[in-house]
Formats: structure tokens, C-alpha cells, sequence
């Protein structure tokens, strides 16, 4: 599952977005930091590699952020933890405005490329102290690999993500994430060979996070299919979007927790008779009142997009 606030503390907040760090972040730069003591002539070179690596993680979920921001999305949390650092983006349901949302992130590693390259002919240039020039080489070498493995085509890493974004141009939204999804299990499957190889604990359990999002994703690309595939509540449509909701029982009762459909009974729930002003659509995801969901209509409703 996705990493949470759970056992996170909150760092600080810069332009709306809120920084959680996971405890768990101190056990292992402790380890990381008497590991990397030998590469250096004091322990200062070391503490700051680790705060690098700090700083380009963090500036690549606020690339997510950011991005999925400029499209017209939601982005309010980022949450650092041992195995990497997680962006709550909620882009528009747009391959587009999903594609960028997700793409920044790996631009930003991009752009430090070029910097750091710089960085090392200037340094060599100046004749810098061996401390420097290898902290250097060693910042653009783990920023490298950043970029390389989260661009592997593995949902939910960034590279998987974006092969989804790609697919959904042409498959549509629940297509493209079924594949993305089963392309992700056969990628976890290299993972764990390699886990094994390598007998690398951390590296396993990071396989188990990424199956178990792939697993997330393949539940979520069925509902998907068999919402677009249902029939429509043609009296009603989403302010936002236009789409008719579909008759199908997918809202869950705030008060009994069980599902039914909101628009066959105007809002009541059928089970315990909790009544609901305001529903979400499942397209886009906006909510509105029900009254603003009513609407004349001579005509059929608008096809639900492709799946």
C-alpha cells in the first residue's frame, strides 16, 4: 500500500504542502552514515552526502507536486520514508494532466545532470580537495540511478506510471492502468530475482510495497472497465463533467458502510435511511448537491469515456 502519515512527524510546510518524515529515516542514516565513513576523510563529507540525497528526494516529490498543482489538481502532502518519498498528487482524470503530474518528478533528476557534471569539471579545474570531488561524483552517481530506477516501466515508479499516461491516450483510463498493472507484476518478478541475489532484506520488502500497488492497481482498473461498461442514470449528470452516473451500487453508506447506489434513491441510503446531500462522481471525482445533479434531458446520456 501506499505509504501514510502513520508513524510520520510533520517537518515544515512550504508553498501549501505539508513535509512528513518517518521515523524509520533515522535508523537508516545512521546505518548509511557509518557505512560511508570510510569514503571520506571526515564525517562532516558524509552527513552532507546523506542531506544531498535528502534534498534531491525531496525536491523530486515537489516536482510531482508542483506539476499536478499547474494542471489543475490537488497536492497538499509529501511523505518521506526509508524506501524513497511519496507526492499525494490527485491530477484532473486526464492522461495528459496526469502524464506532466508525473513526469516533473524525473525532470528534476534530469535537470541536476548537467549541474553536477559542471560542478565536477569545475572542481577539477580548481584542483578541489579529494573530499569534494568525490562527494561530487558520488551525489551524481546516486542521482543517476534515482533517475534510471524510478524510470523503469514498473507501476506504480514513476516510469510506470508514465507508461500508463502514454497508454491511456489510446486504451483509455481503465485499459491503460490494467496493463500498466500486469506489465508492473512481470517487472516485480525481475525485482525479486535480484532481491534474492543481492540478499538485500530492504530491497525485498521494497519488492512487496511495489506488488502490492500493482495488485491495488489491477482491482482498480476492473472497476474502472465495469463503470464505464454500466448502464446510465439518464435524469442525472455531473455539474463538472456532464457524465451520467451509472447504475451501479459502488457509493458506500457513510452510516452502515454499505454499498448502494446514491442516484436510485435520491441520496437515501436503502439499507438504514442515512440521507446524503452531496455526491461524488466517480469520473472526476468532484462532488455537488443533489439538486444540481438533476437535469431535463431529452436525449441519451454522454457516453461514459473509454475505458
Amino acid at each position: 500500500m501506499t505509504p501514510t502519515r502513520q508513524g510520520s512527524f510533520r517537518l515544515f510546510r512550504l508553498a501549501g504542502i505539508d513535509v512528513f518524515l518517518h521515523w524509520s529515516w533515522f535508523l537508516i542514516a545512521a546505518y548509511q552514515l557509518s557505512y560511508r565513513l570510510r569514503d571520506y576523510s571526515t564525517p562532516f563529507w558524509s552527513v552532507l552526502e546523506y542531506l544531498t540525497l535528502f534534498a534531491i528526494v525531496l525536491t523530486h516529490e515537489f516536482g510531482h507536486s508542483l506539476a499536478c498543482r499547474q494542471v489543475g489538481g490537488r497536492a497538499n502532502q509529501i511523505v518521506l520514508w526509508p524506501l524513497g518519498g511519496v507526492a499525494y498528487v490527485s491530477p484532473p482524470p486526464r492522461p495528459g494532466a496526469m502524464l506532466w503530474s508525473i513526469a516533473a518528478g524525473p525532470l528534476v533528476n534530469v535537470a541536476l545532470i548537467p549541474i553536477l557534471f559542471a560542478l565536477m569539471a569545475l572542481g577539477k579545474s580548481m584542483g578541489a580537495s579529494r573530499d569534494l570531488t568525490h562527494f561530487i561524483r558520488e551525489i551524481n552517481t546516486i542521482n543517476f540511478y534515482l533517475l534510471a530506477f524510478n524510470l523503469l516501466p514498473i507501476y506504480p515508479l514513476d516510469g510506470g506510471q508514465i507508461l500508463r499516461s502514454l497508454l491511456w491516450f489510446g486504451l483509455g483510463r481503465g485499459r491503460s492502468l490494467l496493463v500498466a498493472s500486469i506489465v508492473g507484476l512481470l517487472g516485480v518478478a525481475g525485482l525479486v530475482v535480484l532481491a534474492v541475489r543481492m540478499q538485500s532484506i530492504w530491497f525485498g520488502v521494497f519488492c512487496a510495497f511495489i506488488f502490492l500497488n500493482c495488485w491495488r492497481g489491477l482491482a482498480e482498473a476492473r472497476a474502472l472497465l465495469q463503470v464505464a461498461g454500466a448502464p446510465r442514470h439518464e435524469g442525472f449528470a455531473c455539474p463538472s463533467c456532464r457524465m451520467a452516473p451509472p447504475r451501479l451500487s459502488l457509493w458506500i453508506c457513510g452510516n452502515c458502510e454499505k454499498a448502494f447506489d446514491i442516484f436510485a434513491g435520491h441520496g437515501t441510503c436503502p439499507n438504514c435511511g442515512a440521507h446524503f446531500d452531496r455526491m461524488q462522481c466517480l469520473e472526476c471525482g468532484a462532488a455537488h448537491p443533489m439538486n444540481e445533479w438533476v437535469v431535463a434531458r431529452s436525449g441519451p446520456p454522454p457516453l461514459p469515456p473509454r475505458a
